[in-house]
């Protein structure tokens, strides 16, 4: 029975989600990189004393925040553990406190993607929260850093074989000491990245929203009361857990099971494979990854936390009306093989780990429509296709353009997939193409919805897009780090498949086409030279003879798709 009534509940989870709300929009206001400024690649949160947990999270940050964080903040409590054991305490947060080894105005800043998931980009601000004297909660950010070192600009790097090749690995570091900077830390972040001006302004920026969630959650429970709010917190995680239980419980009983490749590893053009065996069973879920192809010697490797966040964001879409904390995943069990892809360990290069989640997502959509189809969708399109364009200035400084290109959705039982959005592990928008080039020296030349790259069906897949971008400046390097380029999107429920995804270069008056299809390394690019990048759609959904018909006429007016409307799949291959 719960302690607190659900009116004030739900006052205090609305002023919690606006408190992690309010983080995210500090740090989007104030941070220097487009990425985090107007992608808003970046997330804050209230996260567990003791487990690292999450508690809360704000509706504004990425999804797959969620699950990594929890493990980058446990592994900050780690840090403290053994610094308090190492002055001769016990390793609880209390008697942390007390030797000192934990201080109110800490910040731990690291970017191990190992103890705290996702890739050396994604830059980690862990902030013990105290009330008298002893650690309450955790607050936590997170941003995506344009560059941190290593042997490609903006760390996407398809040749990479071990982490150090991707970039620099921070440990947890003491960014902050009882309130004050320690400059020596700064100069580090700053030092090993190409754009060392956008470090420095993020890592403040992260800094200013972490100082704002502690006094807006000072003033919540001078106002409510600390054991108040405790109780929400425990009440809300229950809630999670009870409603996915039931939530589960409404799926047939039965094993359902999927398959899908990674085009390749980045260094062969070898195909990597996943596998999922989801079984219901009352009101308790399996995700079973057992036969996934071993870890592999290039970076679309995960860490186990970034596999476990994967299939968290995975089931939120399925079961959207459960909270978002770490309640949902207590009755799922999460079977993840060691010394497999989705559970690599250092030095295993991890920069592309957002190819692989996706995967896994996708996995998960096409395993829950075997099993109920009106709760998933077709597969989205499925790779994040980082680009960066890197050089230097006419006074020696780098750029580095780094941004990344959506496409379409899967299809639904109840709508056609979204046109040219973001990948669904993710809330972040596509940088505009103003700020784009205002920052940079490029010029879009084209930027428009690819006709035909929706998978056929009863709804519709999204679109995805095309993208020609040239070159401006004297002379620059390109990376591409994407994928689904020989693997196509799914459709679910009789839906048909999407178009591949391609990349290529105008070099010179001649186009040129990676062997490893939408993954190229360090092309040179001259003035007037171009990179275009056609973008996958989403899978459809349902038979395609079972369209409406007056939703395929307004997709052939709208040039959308072809005349010819086809009864399966993709009548048209090139957008």
């Amino acid at each position: 029975m719960s302690r607190i009534d659900s009116v004030t509940l739900a006052v205090l989870n609305g002023r919690l989600e606006q408190i992690a709300d309010e983080m995210d929009a500090t740090l989007f206001r104030s941070a220097f990189n487009p990425i985090i400024a107007e992608a808003h690649d970046a997330s804050h949160g209230l996260y567990h004393r003791a487990t690292g947990a999450t508690l809360v999270q704000g509706t504004s940050g990425l999804p797959v925040f969620v699950g990594s964080m929890a493990g980058a903040v446990k592994l900050a409590i780690d840090t403290i553990a053994n610094e308090s054991v190492r002055r001769g305490s016990t390793p609880d947060l209390d008697a942390a406190a007390s030797c000192g080894a934990v201080r109110d105005g800490d910040v731990w800043c690291f970017n191990d993607p190992y103890g705290g998931g996702t890739h050396l980009n994604d830059m980690k601000l862990v902030r013990p929260y105290f009330r008298d004297g002893r650690v309450w909660c955790h607050l936590a950010s997170v941003g995506h850093f344009t560059d941190v070192g290593g042997n490609v600009p903006g760390n996407y790097n398809p040749a990479a074989r071990d982490i150090q090749q991707e970039g620099t690995l921070i440990p947890p570091m003491l960014l902050r000491r009882a309130g004050e900077l320690d400059q020596a830390v700064v100069d580090l972040v700053c030092s090993v990245s190409r754009t060392p001006v956008n470090s420095y302004g993020d890592l403040h920026a992260q800094l200013n929203a972490l100082d704002l969630g502690v006094r807006r959650l000072d003033d919540l429970l001078d106002e409510y009361g600390d054991d108040v709010v405790a109780d929400a917190l425990d009440e809300l995680t229950t809630r999670a857990a009870t409603l996915m239980r039931s939530s589960i419980g409404t799926i047939p009983d039965g094993v359902y099971e999927a398959v899908d490749h990674l085009d390749n590893d980045g260094g062969s053009e070898e195909p990597v494979e996943i596998r999922l065996r989801l079984t219901v069973e009352g009101e308790t879920l399996t995700l079973d990854f057992t036969g996934t192809a071993g870890a592999v010697g290039g970076p679309v490797n995960i860490s186990r936390s970034t596999a476990v966040a994967a299939c968290y964001v995975g089931l939120k879409h399925i079961f959207g009306d459960v909270p978002a904390n770490f309640g949902c995943l207590d009755p799922v069990d999460i079977v993840i093989p060691d010394g497999s892809l989705l559970a690599a360990e250092r030095p295993r290069p991890v920069g592309g780990y957002t190819e692989t989640i996706l995967r896994v997502m996708d996995l998960i959509f096409r395993c829950m429509a075997e099993a109920d189809p009106t709760r998933s969708y077709g597969c989205s399109y499925g790779t994040i296709n980082a680009l960066s364009i890197a050089g230097s200035r006419h006074d020696g400084s780098r750029w580095v353009m780094f941004t990344f290109y959506g496409g379409g959705l899967g299809g639904s039982s109840e709508s056609d997939g979204l046109n040219h959005g973001n990948a669904p592990l993710s809330t972040a928008t596509i940088p505009p193409v103003e700020i784009l080039e205002t920052q940079y020296p490029v010029v879009f030349r084209r930027w428009a919805l690819r006709a035909n790259s929706g998978g056929r069906g009863r709804h519709r897949g999204g679109l995805g897009a095309d993208y020609e971008i040239e070159l401006v400046d004297d002379e620059a390097e390109a990376f591409a780090f994407g994928d689904r380029s020989r693997f196509a999107p799914r459709g679910v429920a009789g839906g048909g498949d999407a178009l591949l995804n391609r990349v290529s270069f105008e070099v010179g008056g001649d186009v040129v086409e990676s062997p490893l299809g939408a993954k190229a390394l360090g092309v040179r690019m001259s003035r007037g030279d171009r990179v275009r990048i056609s973008t996958p759609g989403g899978g459809g959904f349902g038979d395609p003879s079972e369209r409406d018909e007056e939703a395929h006429e307004r997709d052939v007016r709208l040039g959308y798709v072809s005349v010819d409307r086809g009864d399966s799949g993709n009548s048209v291959h090139d957008g």
